[in-house]
């Protein structure tokens, strides 16, 4: 662990969250600030586009897409940054999601710019065929797929079974193995009938999870009503000047905001790592533009509402119960200040970590299948699905804390070539905006060939 943690230190350190937050800011002004059609994009993700032909509706790409990127993080990771940074980091985590969304929106564009028809007909896109097709860079799109296919079983998939497992158990004594073979049958089912069958279920899951939890965050702030300004003023205020510890927060200076909030934003909605893409070019979509506009509303959902509200409900908490909460941190700060609120609040954090961790495990199960497929082809479809689904139980039952910083590690790596792919490709990005969005060309057909490859 130790060593784990150091290399953990090296790959999200200072280096990697410059290079992330920068390429949001740098893609946001070659964009022209892309983040105002933000509503735009909401509105596209309600309005199928009956004409356009592929795999799955553009929201049923985003709710696969919100799917793998709304989890434990958004509960837990906001919890870690507090009790880390202070409550400035909360501000943090909203900025890096505002800047994120232009990376989000460019990721979209070359996912279905660069997207390619397998022997199955089936739509397959992402950082990897960005690389290869766009920057002629195969080696790379190899390591990204690399990365993401070993990541997916850690980050995606053991971890968040044992999540699922650990909260039921403490919330209602069942074993670990019961919960381990429900959750195992259960993702099996969704699964093995490929993107199709995880898109339908996460088009029913996804609005439910999250009108859920942003319902049951809303109640607990009315709740604490008498505290919600001095929490928004103690968030601000924190995110510039030093804090010292009291009143049930740990001290903090500036730069321990900063660094805790972009890098638990940066993890929990995903902008930058290149693993939403690649629903993405599974999409129906007339042009690039249409679904980068739709994919950059995840990001919206993700930081600017849940993580938000979420951040609110904790410091909200902390200061209506600073004796019962001081010195917390992670899940368990998590934990107690959802249960400070009699009832409602146990139910919210049990239910929303519960459907969180499981559409995490769907989602990513999707991406994972995408990368072998592109470095075995075809034949590795169904092994991966067994196996996948296997690792699922082996989660639910065994303690990971390995897993987790072994899977922070590899989306670190993900993150690079991917970073490199939107910096290197951000011409093409420009190029297409001003085709179709600043020439008010949305309705426009895309004129770009979808090869056939031989996977």
């Amino acid at each position: 662990m130790d060593v784990i943690s150091s290399i953990q230190g090296v790959v999200w350190g200072p280096v990697m969250l410059v290079l992330l937050f920068g390429t949001h800011v740098f893609l946001t002004l070659r964009t022209r600030v892309i983040q105002r059609y933000v509503f735009k994009g909401i509105k596209l993700s309600v309005t199928p586009d009956k004409e356009a032909s592929g795999d799955v509706s553009g929201f049923g790409a985003l709710a696969t897409a919100l799917a793998a990127t709304i989890g434990t993080g958004n509960i837990v990771g906001v919890a870690t940054a507090i009790a880390s940074g202070g409550p400035g980091a909360v501000f943090w985590v909203w900025l890096t999601g505002c800047f994120g969304m232009a990376s989000k929106y460019g990721e979209a564009i070359l996912a279905i710019k660069y997207r390619v028809k397998g022997k199955d007909g089936g739509l397959i896109g992402g950082p990897m065929y960005a690389l290869e097709r766009g920057l002629k860079q195969k080696w790379l799109g190899i390591l990204f797929a690399l990365f993401a296919g070993c990541a997916c079983f850690g980050i995606g998939n053991g971890t968040q079974g044992n999540s699922i497992s650990s909260m039921v158990q403490d919330t209602f004594g069942v074993s670990p193995y019961i919960t381990g073979v429900v959750l195992t049958i259960l993702t099996g089912i969704v699964i093995i009938g490929g993107v199709k069958s995880i898109a339908r279920v996460c088009e029913k899951l996804v609005p439910f999870m999250a009108g859920f939890y942003i319902i049951g965050c809303i109640i607990i702030l009315i709740l604490n009503h008498d505290f919600v300004w001095p929490a928004v003023k103690t968030i601000v205020t924190s995110a510039f000047t030093p804090r010292a510890a009291g009143g049930g927060f740990v001290g903090a200076t500036v730069m321990m905001a900063i660094r805790f909030g972009i890098a638990r934003g940066l993890f929990t909605n995903e902008a930058g790592l290149g693993s939403a893409p690649i629903v993405d070019a599974a999409a129906a979509t007339r042009n690039s533009v249409r679904q980068g506009l739709i994919a950059m509303t995840g990001v919206f959902w993700d930081t600017i509402i849940v993580c938000a509200l979420t951040g609110l409900v904790l410091v909200s908490s902390i200061l209506k119960s600073p004796e019962s909460l001081a010195g917390l941190t992670g899940g368990t700060l998590s934990s107690a200040a959802f249960a400070s609120i009699p009832v409602v609040g146990p139910i919210v954090l049990t239910v929303g970590l519960i459907c969180f961790a499981w559409s995490t495990i769907l989602g990513w199960s999707y991406y994972g299948e995408r990368c072998w497929v592109y470095l075995c082809g075809q034949k590795a479809i169904m092994p991966f699905r067994i196996i996948y689904t296997l690792v699922v139980f082996v989660g639910s039952v065994m303690t990971l804390d390995a897993v987790w910083g072994i899977a922070d590690i590899l989306n670190a790596c993900m993150a690079f070539p991917n970073l490199i792919a939107l910096l290197g490709l951000s011409g093409v990005i420009v190029a297409e905006t001003k085709k179709y969005l600043f020439s008010d060309n949305m309705d426009g057909w895309s004129d770009d060939e979808i090869p056939v490859v031989d996977k």
